[in-house]
Order: C-alpha cells, then structure tokens, then sequence
C-alpha cells in the first residue's frame, strides 16, 4: 500500500510543473504622477499635507491597523505612522455600454 502514494505522486507531480504564470501589472495602477504620502510619515502629517480622508475606518487588529480613503488612494496605519499608501485602480478607457432597448 506505501507505494500507492507514491505513484500518485509521481504522475501529479508533471501535472503541476506544466501551470502557466499570469502577470497581472500592479505597477500601472491610477495616476503615477499623484503624492502620496510615505512610509513612516505621521498621522498629523498626513492630515496637514492631505487633509480629511473621505473615508476612515475603524482600527482592527493587533498592532491597531486604521485605514484612510482619499480620492485616488488609501493609507495604511499602524498606530499613528503610515505603513502603506495604495492607488485605487483607474481604468484606461471605459467600457461601451450595451444599448437598451
């Protein structure tokens, strides 16, 4: 019976060798030229250089991770310093819309 597994394994392991990689170009996201701010920078000066968020979210977890929605972007805190800044994705063109009858 030991020698079923490894049969098995030996035909399921070609199978997975043979996958295809998808590349998904996150880099292209929103605007490049937009500001955002960095990581490190403070909650105050967040504030200061981009003023009330449109949206912030309750603080969850531990470490206390709170995010802040602008417009084109969200910021990731942990405690009072920015640890991640994050375009929101703008498409390229827009999609044609079906006529309606």
């Amino acid at each position: 019976m030991p020698r079923l597994p490894a049969l098995f394994m030996l035909i399921w392991l070609p199978l997975t060798a043979s996958a295809e990689s998808l590349q998904i170009p996150l880099g292209e996201q929103g605007a490049a030229t937009i500001q955002m701010p960095q990581r490190g920078d403070s909650r105050r000066a967040v504030l200061e250089r981009f003023g009330l968020a449109d949206e912030e979210h309750p603080t969850i977890g531990q470490p206390p991770i709170t995010r802040w929605d602008y417009r084109e972007f969200s910021v990731y805190f942990e405690y009072d310093h920015v640890i991640n800044s994050v375009r929101h994705h703008q498409p390229r063109a827009a999609m044609p819309r079906k006529e309606q009858p």
